[in-house]
Order: C-alpha cells, then sequence, then structure tokens
C-alpha cells in the first residue's frame, strides 16, 4: 500500500471527498475505497440529499453519530448491491474523518486547513450550480469554493442526464474557475464485464484527476481488441 504523502510529511493533509445527492453512490464508495487503498487520508462530508440517495440505493442509513459503521457497510457492498463484497479494514477507517454536512465551522471551511483538495462524486446538476455559484449553503459548497480560492485541485463528478443549457454553462464556470468537470461516463474499451467494472472506470478517471496511483481499469495502450480478450477470458 502507498504510503500517505500528509503522513510522511509529519502533517495530515487529506483529499476531501463531498457526496451529493445525486444518483450514484457506488462511484464514491469506489473512489473512497481508491483513495484508501493508495494508503490516502480523507475527509468525509455527506449532504443531507446524498443520505436520501444511499438509503434508497443502498438500504444504508448514514448517520452522524454512527458513520464509522455506516460507512464500513457502505464500502463493503458492490454496486451490484451484494453486501461484504469488499474488506474494509479498522487501518482504512483510521484514515477517514467525518463532518457533518450542517457543520459550517469543520476544518474544510477555511483555507488554513491543509487538505490536498475534494472530490465531489457523484456531483448533482444543484451542486454543480451551488459551487459555481459559491453560494456555500453547507459543508460541501464551503469546501468546494474554498479549494477553489486556494488553488487546489477540485474535480466535480457530474452525474445527470439529459443536461440544461443553465448546467452546461455552469459546468463552464467551474471549468474557467480552475475545476476539473469529469462527467460520470464508463467506456468500455476495459473489457467491462460486470457493473462494478463500469463504476471502477468513473471512480479511476476521478483519481487519475487527483493524481493518485490506482489500479481501477484496464488502460489505453494503443491496441485494438485488448477489451474484447479480456471480456473472453473472464
Amino acid at each position: 500500500m502507498e504510503s500517505d504523502t500528509s503522513v510522511s510529511q509529519g502533517q495530515r493533509r487529506p483529499w476531501i471527498v463531498g457526496v451529493s445527492g445525486a444518483s450514484g453512490t457506488p462511484f464514491a464508495a469506489s473512489v473512497l475505497r481508491g483513495l484508501l487503498a493508495a494508503g490516502r487520508s480523507v475527509d468525509l462530508v455527506v449532504s443531507r440529499a446524498s443520505r436520501l440517495t444511499l438509503l434508497d440505493e443502498t438500504g444504508i442509513a448514514f448517520r452522524d453519530g454512527h458513520w464509522r459503521e455506516d460507512l464500513r457497510n457502505w464500502l463493503a457492498r458492490g454496486a451490484d448491491g451484494r453486501p461484504h463484497t469488499f474488506a474494509v479494514t479498522d487501518e482504512a477507517l483510521d484514515r477517514v474523518r467525518h463532518w457533518p454536512a450542517g457543520d459550517l465551522a469543520a476544518g474544510p471551511s477555511s483555507g488554513s486547513y491543509p487538505a490536498e483538495g475534494m472530490l465531489i462524486v457523484p456531483a448533482s446538476t444543484a451542486c454543480v450550480a451551488g459551487v459555481a455559484l459559491g453560494l456555500s449553503k453547507d459543508l460541501l459548497q464551503r469546501a468546494a469554493s474554498v479549494t477553489l480560492k486556494e488553488r487546489r485541485k477540485l474535480v466535480v463528478a457530474v452525474r445527470e442526464t439529459p443536461l440544461s443549457g443553465q448546467t452546461l454553462k455552469q459546468m463552464v464556470a467551474l471549468d474557467e474557475a480552475g475545476a476539473v468537470v469529469l462527467p460520470a461516463s464508463p467506456a468500455f474499451y476495459a473489457g467491462a464485464t460486470h457493473i462494478q467494472d463500469l463504476v471502477d472506470f468513473v471512480a479511476g478517471r476521478v483519481l487519475d484527476a487527483a493524481g493518485v496511483e490506482h489500479g481501477l481499469y484496464r488502460r489505453w495502450e494503443g491496441e485494438l481488441g485488448g477489451g474484447g480478450r479480456r471480456g473472453a477470458a473472464d
């Protein structure tokens, strides 16, 4: 497992992961597993709306008072809904800090709080609008605004279709502000044979944009037919 750069330098510098209310909580779980597998620290912000989505998509009720237990169950669950698909260790959970979405005095609300950057996955159109307009109505939006003003990496994994003209304009505004706008669009050249492969491709592209190493999908190597050969082998 790759060592956490923040630990090696004597200061914790987490990746802030914001989960908004868009459908796509398996994308967030895969990104979180990828960060933890790479030895990175994580500050987690789960919006109020995303808790309803998580409950609907997984049956898991994410509670502030029991966040560690709920997070373990969420991360252990596969994209196909099967529990206990992934092992989640106490050591990995020890590197996660959870902040309630309504806590505007939380660490990530300040630019002086050390952080590598922020990943919003999935990002709803309401979240896109709030960040583009700088509303800071909750900790997720505030942390994103801080990430932009501090010139840190912000990756916004938009999960919506179709997109209105207003949302497209807001996505352009985020791009111009320095964010990476990353639609949650899986590719098929990696030879996906399972829904988890499609989820992991999107999560892997989020981690690519953040500069975090991972092995979530087969990369393009300039040779046609690689994905098909993988599918046949599986």
